[in-house]
């Protein structure tokens, strides 16, 4: 069974760098307390590491 990891923006990404804004789009987060799970991978958690001060996460 894959490991999955559940995500979600609890922070908005208003006045932060394009570069963080395109990651969160990358993760697919959206909109604001949108919830998200995807496949535990090293690049996903480089990913999420890059945005972690605006995410929550759940594994």
């Amino acid at each position: 069974m894959d490991k999955t990891i559940t995500f979600t923006q609890v922070k908005s990404a208003i006045g932060s760098p394009q570069p963080i804004r395109a990651t969160l789009v990358g993760l697919g987060l959206t909109k604001m307390y949108k919830t998200v799970t995807r496949k535990d991978t090293p690049e996903l958690r480089g990913m999420l590491k890059k945005v972690g001060h605006l995410v929550k996460m759940e594994v």
